[in-house]
């Protein structure tokens, strides 16, 4: 995995990939591909390793990660997985709004976060944060976000 990024806050699932990582889950709003955690478990680690490898920032590599994934979980389950909704601007592609579920879930733990502290973060921490401050998320990871990504000091500061 050589330009997989991995972020801390995953640290005890990236070893076994027994989760989908956030780098994949962008890859999957950004391909338009709705895969379960069920799905997930059914790729071998070559499988799992080829998705968190595969580049999916281009117009063709968008439509070859897509393609090779559906081909994927058909071939690994006998069923194709759903289509997703794929946005013109996602909001974690805008650096200028910080979207309102993720100042909610920073303030239920006494933090804000300034433009400019969301402004420097990359698409892939503010696409985590987003991800991690939805409405019904298992939000336990939000807090070491803040933290990984030097939104606040330590987990005294969320206490």
């Amino acid at each position: 995995m050589n330009n997989a990024v991995f972020f801390q806050f995953e640290a005890d699932f990236v070893e076994s990939l027994r989760c989908i990582p956030m780098q994949v889950r962008h890859k999957l709003d950004t391909c338009g591909v709705k895969l379960k955690l069920q799905h997930w478990h059914q790729f071998d680690d070559h499988d799992r390793h080829s998705l968190v490898d595969r580049p999916c920032d281009t117009r063709a590599s968008i439509q070859d990660y897509r393609d090779r994934l559906r081909q994927l979980v058909q071939t690994r389950t006998g069923q194709y997985p759903k289509d997703l909704p794929i946005e013109d601007k996602p909001p974690w592609s805008h650096s200028e709004v910080i979207p309102a579920d993720v100042l909610a879930e920073a303030a239920r733990f006494d933090q804000a976060i300034s433009i400019e502290q969301w402004r420097s973060l990359s698409e892939l921490q503010r696409f985590a944060l987003i991800k991690l401050s939805r409405p019904g998320h298992e939000n336990r990871n939000f807090q070491p976000a803040l933290i990984e990504f030097g939104l606040t000091e330590s987990l005294g500061d969320l206490a």
